[in-house]
């Protein structure tokens, strides 16, 4: 595989485990984006997230990204993956996906509020 091959396949985006999360939430490192839907939101979410659904943040992403060192959390860690693309679209360079999503955060024992 070539370089050029080798940069077109990384992702511009850093998977981050609960635990690693977890950390840089209380550390205030990352600003936290929820883009799941606002049904899934008000069934449980991390405690301090913005809801964003992943439609609304598509359509007006500059609305939403104000900032560069965001994480987006959903469900499990697809749709956030594909709000991280946008994000890095846009131009931002520190973003991250909680990967396994809030599925994951709940497993783990962390707190959720509703």
């Amino acid at each position: 595989m070539s370089t050029q091959q080798q940069i077109e396949l990384e992702e511009p985006f850093v998977r981050v485990d609960v635990a690693t999360a977890k950390r840089m939430i209380e550390n205030g490192e990352v600003q936290v984006i929820d883009v799941r839907e606002p049904d899934e939101y008000a069934r449980g979410h991390i405690p301090g997230v913005t809801l964003v659904p992943l439609n609304t943040l598509l359509a007006r992403p500059r609305d939403f990204l104000k900032r560069d060192h965001v994480m987006f959390v959903c469900a499990v860690g697809q749709r956030s993956a594909v709000a991280c693309e946008m994000a890095a679209a846009i131009g931002l360079e520190h973003i991250y996906n909680l990967e396994g999503g809030t599925t994951a955060w709940e497993k783990a024992g962390f707190p959720l509020e509703t």
